[in-house]
């Protein structure tokens, strides 16, 4: 009996252990994958798979989003596609409850494929209303690729959300308590050959009440 009381303490002290190392790591806090339904301009609430989410589409060329697929190859994904874009153009996703904290260890994946000059990149609305867009970026690629993002290297601009464009870096912004998340390579789109394609993002942090 002595021994199965230090087995146990022992498995309880591990898993404790375990437990607190793990802690610091947020956990998901939403993923979007869109809707398996057929091709159709503009992207909207309907293509949204995930029921706690609402998407936002902001930018003179947000009318030209299309929530794309092919048929063939067969394993082509539903994707939000920028090519016929007229203008800049961003989209965004807000959880219908909760804000979040991407402070810390905090991430962002996104499955993307990317043509030309066209980089991705992450944008966030804080909750005092401002918005930011990441110097980082998923760029070109043949085939479509994962790119994840730790938000602590990230060096955050300042967005126009209504012109969509960069205005200079922000000094130490409040990531703290975030509405909306989106992405957005701030360019418009030039067909196949020069566009954005995202298939999934991913959001890890720690959520928080509104």
């Amino acid at each position: 009996m002595r021994l199965l009381y230090i087995i146990i303490f022992v498995f309880l002290a591990v898993s404790g252990e375990l437990l607190a190392q793990n802690s610091y790591r947020p956990g998901l806090f939403f993923r979007e994958d869109w809707k398996k339904t057929p091709a159709e301009i503009p992207l909207n609430q309907n293509h949204v798979e995930n029921t706690d989410l609402t998407v936002q589409l902001y930018g003179a060329g947000m009318d030209s989003l299309k929530k794309s697929h092919h048929e063939t190859p067969i394993d082509d994904p539903y994707y939000v596609w920028s090519g016929l874009c007229l203008d800049n153009w961003m989209v965004s996703l807000k959880h219908n409850t909760k804000n979040v904290d991407l402070t810390k260890y905090a991430k962002i994946k996104i499955r993307t494929k990317q043509s030309g000059l066209r980089e991705l990149r992450i944008s966030l609305k804080l909750a005092n209303g401002d918005w930011l867009v990441s110097n980082q970026s998923a760029g070109s690629s043949k085939d479509w690729k994962i790119t994840e993002f730790n938000i602590q290297d990230i060096v955050w601009h300042k967005l126009d959300v209504k012109r969509i464009r960069e205005t200079g870096v922000a000094n130490n912004p409040d990531i703290s308590n975030v509405e909306e998340i989106g992405f957005t390579d701030l360019m418009p789109g030039g067909e196949s050959n020069a566009c954005s394609r995202l298939d999934w993002i991913e959001v890890h942090g720690k959520p928080i009440s509104r």
